[in-house]
């Protein structure tokens, strides 16, 4: 008979300790009194039983009954487990076997894998989940590689077609010829023993349970009561626990980070190996006129040192208002509207006492409100700019408007329709503030590469 201990690597007066006590010693032969000794192998520890050892099994009389113990201090505790945390013993046979658990074992791959990467140079291979239009990963791969570290694409999935046509067309430098594009529900992709190993897993959890505008709409209590995206942190964390990425970056609305889906994950990945790091970021204080606030999470693996989230700097200095960045659409353009109805319905708010006011804007403003996903809809509450010579008339911003506003380069729409463009930028993030979240990221890791021996050197 077998049995299996997960157990922390102790402690005691500045040396390793590993503590076992019961019948399991007794059952094998490791009764109060038998000599045992160990035998160092490469990446772990054989205890077996001899009677010249160095090592003898205690005893604890507890109730009436005596149990066996093993307190062992060994000098070779420290030498084979340095930087482990957790250790698996096996017990079978007349023999213990203690070995670095195997969630530590995937801890020091990942970490290995990162830093043979970043001291020979390599592109740092990534996952995309709810990929989107892509807008997200070209910010942290333009934000990496502003610090000086490559990365692509290894695989990205995403639901909707035209999205990931989109990105595959107009952002070419996250793709290589090994880049695997996945159209698919995330529920629907095969997790199965060939997934890639990447080193920066990122994913934009849809929010549309967490934020304010989508609890309302679909009268959901809790974000994970929505029928659709309630769930997908699940599988959100079989794809971390499955690819092993040293570095872990989400994004979403301010509010998930309240949520139990967060508290989850924030959970699951500590088990996992992962410190968490969270900051709410102003669209403003990056660079951006419009004043969107996005939940940022990094988590980084244990064992990698450098990174503060809360040290992240701006990268872009804003424009000084909206005219600056608006287009010379002319007076006469169908563009222009009355919104007749839109007028209509504020009336009704303000009576109600909702407070919905629109956004008719002159351009001489600093910053604008959220423009969301569904944005060509004209809907309410979201900007508009007010005709200079006809202020009765009204219109929405233009698409390349809309990405100068989020500070994201243009090419990320080219070839689209305005309702596809607006869609892909209004459920995005500001462009600038996740830049300087992947400069920061890459210059942390540069950084601490530096102050890491190459494997060739750790072999010597």
């Amino acid at each position: 008979m077998a049995t299996i201990i997960n157990t922390k690597l102790g402690e005691h007066r500045g040396k390793k300790r590993v503590w076992l006590e019961g019948a399991k010693l007794s059952r094998e032969g490791y009764n109060p009194g038998t000599k045992f000794e160990i035998e160092p192998r490469a990446n772990h520890i054989v205890l077996h039983a001899h009677k010249e050892g160095r090592f003898t099994v205690s005893r604890r009389e507890r109730n009436g009954v005596v149990s066996p113990i093993i307190d062992l201090k060994a000098d070779e505790l420290a030498q084979i487990f340095d930087g482990i945390e957790m250790l698996r013993v096996a017990i079978k046979n007349g023999k213990i076997i203690i070995s670095a658990h195997h969630q530590q074992q995937r801890i020091r791959e990942r970490v290995k894998r990162l830093l043979d990467k970043l001291h020979s140079g390599n592109h740092l291979s990534v996952c995309s989940l709810f990929h989107g239009g892509g807008v997200l990963d070209k910010a942290l791969h333009q934000g990496l590689l502003d610090a000086g570290v490559r990365s692509k694409i290894a695989v990205a999935v995403e639901l909707e077609s035209r999205y990931l046509d989109s990105s595959l067309r107009n952002n070419p430098e996250l793709w290589d010829e090994h880049s695997v594009a996945i159209e698919s529900p995330i529920q629907s992709v095969d997790l199965g023993s060939t997934s890639p190993q990447v080193d920066i897993l990122i994913g934009g959890i849809p929010c549309t349970g967490a934020s304010r505008a989508g609890r309302s709409k679909n009268k959901l209590e809790f974000a994970e009561s929505h029928d659709e995206a309630g769930a997908m942190f699940f599988n959100f964390l079989q794809f971390v626990k499955t690819l092993n990425p040293s570095i872990v970056v989400i994004e979403n609305v301010p509010e998930y980070q309240r949520t139990a889906s967060m508290e989850v994950i924030r959970s699951v990945l500590a088990s996992l190996g992962y410190t968490v790091q969270e900051r709410i970021l102003d669209g403003n204080e990056f660079g951006a006129l419009e004043r969107r606030k996005r939940l940022c999470a990094v988590a980084v693996s244990n064992g990698i040192q450098g990174f503060k989230l809360d040290q992240v700097v701006p990268v872009r200095t804003k424009e000084a208002c909206l005219g600056d960045i608006l287009e010379d659409v002319a007076h006469d353009s169908p563009r222009w509207k009355t919104f007749s109805y839109l007028a209509d319905k504020e009336e009704r708010d303000i009576a109600a006492g909702k407070g919905f006011t629109r956004q008719l804007l002159t351009g001489k403003e600093t910053f604008c409100g959220v423009i969301g996903r569904d944005y060509a809809k004209c809907r309410s509450t979201e900007p508009f700019i007010v005709n200079q010579t006809q202020p009765e008339l009204s219109r929405i911003l233009t698409p390349a408007e809309h990405c100068r506003v989020k500070a994201i380069p243009q090419e990320v729409i080219s070839g689209l329709s305005d309702t596809v463009a607006h869609q892909i930028l209004g459920q995005s993030i500001i462009f600038p503030a996740f830049e300087a979240v992947g400069k920061a990221l890459g210059t942390s890791l540069l950084t601490y590469s530096a102050e890491q021996p190459q494997s060739s050197q750790l072999a010597a």
